[in-house]
């Protein structure tokens, strides 16, 4: 398979800036150097909750989805993430969601990702590392996407993912 850009969105809210670092640092062991987001906090919404923080990473690669989601699952299973509690507002200790593939389209594999256009906290990080990507359903670039959205008071730049 040739070489595919490939966006992750990292997400946690339990000791998130180290969880976040060691997942940016394992993907890139396991796909080589990564393009790395701003690291941007938003309330929990629902239950109580911390804060949670977000991030999205790119990365070349020619691994397939598949692949690529095995090595996520095994990256968030490292950090101990329990898949047993429903996901809104509630403590998550790492999540990470495979964005994009290329320009694939996959009903089964869920790409692109339903998030990416509609979730501040993805498309804002999307957009600083790559904002003049276009969205391979509906054929919008990123940046205007991220444009109509808006930032929402919600989201703020907290950090970096370190790295180069």
């Amino acid at each position: 398979m040739p070489d595919v850009d490939v966006y992750v969105g990292l997400g946690s809210n339990l000791d998130a800036d180290r969880r976040l670092r060691e997942a940016a640092n394992a993907l890139e062991a396991a796909f080589g150097p990564l393009r790395r987001s701003p690291v941007y906090r938003t309330p929990a919404v629902g239950q109580p909750a911390p804060d949670y923080l977000n991030a999205v990473v790119a990365f070349s690669s020619g691994v397939s989805a598949d692949d690529v989601k095995a090595r996520l699952l095994e990256i968030e299973d490292a950090a101990r993430r329990s898949r047993s509690q429903p996901r809104d507002g509630v403590v998550v200790g790492l999540d990470l969601d495979l964005l994009l593939h290329g320009r694939r389209v996959d009903a089964r594999q869920r790409l692109p990702h339903r998030d990416v256009l509609v979730r501040a906290h993805v498309l804002v990080p999307l957009n600083d590392i790559a904002s003049d990507l276009v969205h391979p359903l509906t054929g919008e670039r990123i940046a205007d996407a991220c444009a109509a959205l808006g930032r929402g008071a919600e989201l703020a730049k907290v950090g970096s993912l370190g790295g180069p």
